[in-house]
C-alpha cells in the first residue's frame, strides 16, 4: 500500500514542510479538515449514479467544450470506463449548461452547483498552500478553469486484473479526487518506479499534481504517474476536479522560482496548446514535457 502523506488544512504553517516534501518527491498527498460536508459528498455520489442511468442519447448531449471535456463512452482503449465532463466548475454558466443538457432535476442541479462551488474554493486553497510551501507567497489561482470529470468503472468478475484506466499523468496543475469510499483500484507510481495501490480513506480527498505543475514550478513539483486497475467485481464511482492552468495566458514560472542557480527549464505554453501537444504526440505519461525544454 502506498504511503501517501496526510495534510491537515487547518494545521498551517506547521504542515507546510510536509506539504512541500510530498509535492516535490511524490506528487501526491491527502487532505483532511477540508470543510466539505459528508452529506454533500454523499448527495453528489447519488446524483452521479442517477446521471449514469439516463439514456445514451441524452448522455451524448454532454459535448466537448475543449477536447476531452465532455461525455466519454466506453472505448476499446478503456472498455470498463464511462465519464461525464464539466469544463469549468467555477463557472455558473457551465454548470447550468451541464445540468440542462443532462436534464438534471432541481435537487441534482442544486447538489452539483453547491459541490462545484465548495470544491473550487478548496482547490484554490490547496494550490495557494502549495505555492507558499515552495516559496511563492502571493499567487492567484482564483480564475484558473477547474474541469470536473465524473467517473464510473464497470468492474465484473471477468475483468478482475485488467485495466480500468491506462497509465497516465494528468495534464493540468493539480487534481482533487473524491474516491469511492468502499472500492479501491487506484495505483500510483512511488519513488522507486513501482506501482502501489492507494486505498480509499473516508473523509479525505486525494490530491495529485500534473504536467502543468511541473512547468509552472520550473521543475520543482512532481507530476504523478497513476492508473486504475480492476481489483474486485463491483461498480466504482469517483469524482475528479482538475485545476487546469491559466485560461488564456501562457504557463510560466513565478520569478521566485527562477534565478542563476535555477535557470528557466521550459518554454512558455498555454494549457490548450499543451493539451493539443499531448494529443498530437499520443503521450499520456508526461512524454510531451521534453518537447518544451529550453
Amino acid at each position: 500500500m502506498a504511503e501517501v502523506p496526510t495534510i491537515d488544512l487547518t494545521n498551517f504553517p506547521s504542515d507546510k514542510p510536509k506539504l512541500r516534501q510530498a509535492c516535490e518527491n511524490l506528487g501526491c498527498f491527502r487532505v483532511i479538515s477540508h470543510g466539505i460536508p459528508s452529506s454533500l459528498r454523499a448527495d453528489m455520489k447519488s446524483t452521479l449514479r442517477s446521471l449514469f442511468d439516463i439514456p445514451a442519447h441524452i448522455k451524448r448531449l454532454n459535448s466537448d467544450i475543449i477536447p476531452g471535456s465532455g461525455y466519454v463512452a466506453p472505448s476499446p482503449a478503456n472498455p470498463l470506463y464511462e465519464a461525464f465532463g464539466l469544463y469549468d466548475a467555477s463557472s455558473s454558466l457551465d454548470i447550468l449548461s451541464f445540468c440542462s443538457n443532462l436534464q438534471a432535476s432541481p435537487f441534482q442541479q442544486h447538489t452539483i452547483a453547491t459541490y462545484s462551488s465548495k470544491l473550487h474554493a478548496l482547490v484554490v486553497n490547496i494550490a495557494n498552500k502549495i505555492a507558499k510551501s515552495i516559496g511563492v507567497p502571493h499567487y492567484s489561482f482564483e480564475h484558473w478553469p477547474c474541469q470536473f470529470r465524473l467517473n464510473k468503472y464497470f468492474f465484473t468478475q471477468e475483468t478482475i486484473g485488467s485495466s480500468g484506466v491506462q497509465i497516465h499523468t494528468d495534464s493540468g496543475f493539480l487534481t482533487v479526487l473524491q474516491e469511492d469510499d468502499s472500492v479501491g483500484g487506484l495505483e500510483i507510481m512511488d519513488q522507486t518506479g513501482t506501482f502501489v495501490p492507494v486505498h480509499p480513506v473516508p473523509d479525505s480527498f486525494l490530491i495529485n499534481l500534473g504536467d502543468i505543475a511541473k512547468v509552472w514550478s520550473n521543475g520543482r513539483l512532481q507530476n504523478l504517474k497513476h492508473r486504475v486497475q480492476c481489483k474486485e467485481a463491483v461498480e466504482r464511482i469517483s469524482i475528479a476536479l482538475f485545476l487546469l492552468g491559466p485560461k488564456d495566458a501562457p504557463v510560466e514560472p513565478p520569478s521566485e522560482l527562477v534565478d542563476s542557480h535555477h535557470p528557466r527549464l521550459y518554454k512558455s505554453i498555454t494549457v490548450e496548446n499543451y493539451r493539443q501537444l499531448r494529443l498530437s504526440t499520443g503521450s499520456r505519461v508526461g512524454e510531451s514535457l521534453p518537447h518544451l525544454l529550453l
